[in-house]
């Protein structure tokens, strides 16, 4: 199956990323929400992405009118009809991860591949809850989209190798570079990177250091491009927060407990640069 439209749910950080990084590999793109509003977000996060990458010359203007041409939007499911692969880009929460993988299956064509973008939910949990698992698989990309080259494809227990090859086809269609990972809470960059930041926390809830010093001791003795702190604030505290309670759950080990001060500032609504203030404060 050659995939042509790709179908995106979720105008999010992460499903607007996606959507752009299909149209600008010249894929007709239909994004789904929930509101009109969550929509018109979406297009105005990729317009502006696309106007930076035009403004630093790693983007051709005529490119950019091309791919904004590409992409649709609705509230309205049925629009999934034409494609030919969906992505599902919600919140990681399992029930609603399930509740919209199922309303993508109901109309969707029956040789339709969906995938999950998913950080850490099990896609064996996810695809049992589907009538046919075996086109389902993850597709794990990372934020920012259009600029990171890793997706991890993942692999259920249901999921069949043709599903596989077309997601790896697909991937290096997108310009990204694709590794093969099995089934596991975090897979294989969550599982190192999230309890490495949530270790940052606790050295900031302990007061070992501030979190300018922290940032900066990774950066300059780990050669790491951006502090853990500030990693966090880019990925969101939320979703942070979301996958150690994943990993807390499912390993049932209590080295993932989530520090009290990520729990606290989740709590208070500081999720990071989403909502300008995380750890730091933002314009």
């Amino acid at each position: 199956m050659t995939i042509e439209t790709l179908g995106v749910v979720g105008a999010g950080t992460m499903g607007n990323g996606i959507a752009q990084a299909a149209a600008v590999a010249g894929l007709k793109v239909v994004l789904i929400d929930v509101t009109d509003a969550a929509l018109v977000k979406g297009v105005n996060a990729m317009t502006a992405s696309l106007e930076r990458l035009v403004a630093k010359g790693k983007l051709e203007a005529a490119t950019r009118d091309a791919a904004l041409a590409l992409i649709e939007t609705s509230t309205d499911y049925q629009r999934l009809a034409v494609a030919d692969f969906v992505v599902e880009a919600a919140t990681e929460n399992l029930d609603l991860k399930v509740r919209i993988l199922q309303q993508i299956e109901s109309v969707v064509r029956p040789d339709a591949i969906i995938a999950s973008n998913t950080s850490s939910i099990s896609i064996t949990a996810l695809g049992a809850n589907l009538a046919d698992p075996s086109r389902f698989v993850g597709m794990h990309f990372f934020n920012p989209v259009p600029l990171m080259p890793l997706v991890e494809i993942i692999s259920g227990l249901q999921t069949r190798a043709a599903t596989v090859e077309l997601v790896r086809e697909l991937t290096v269609r997108l310009d990204k570079s694709p590794i093969s990972v099995k089934n596991s809470p975090g897979f294989v960059v969550n599982r190192i990177l999230v309890p490495m930041i949530n270790e940052a926390f606790f050295l900031l809830y302990e007061g070992a250091a501030t979190a300018e010093e922290i940032d900066a001791g990774m950066r300059l003795g780990a050669s790491h491009p951006i502090g853990p702190l500030a990693l966090a604030d880019l990925i969101g505290l939320d979703v942070l927060l979301s996958v150690t309670d994943v990993f807390l759950r499912d390993f049932g080990d209590s080295k993932y407990r989530a520090c009290p001060l990520l729990r606290e500032l989740v709590a208070a609504g500081r999720l990071g640069r989403k909502s300008g203030w995380g750890v730091y404060r933002y314009e």
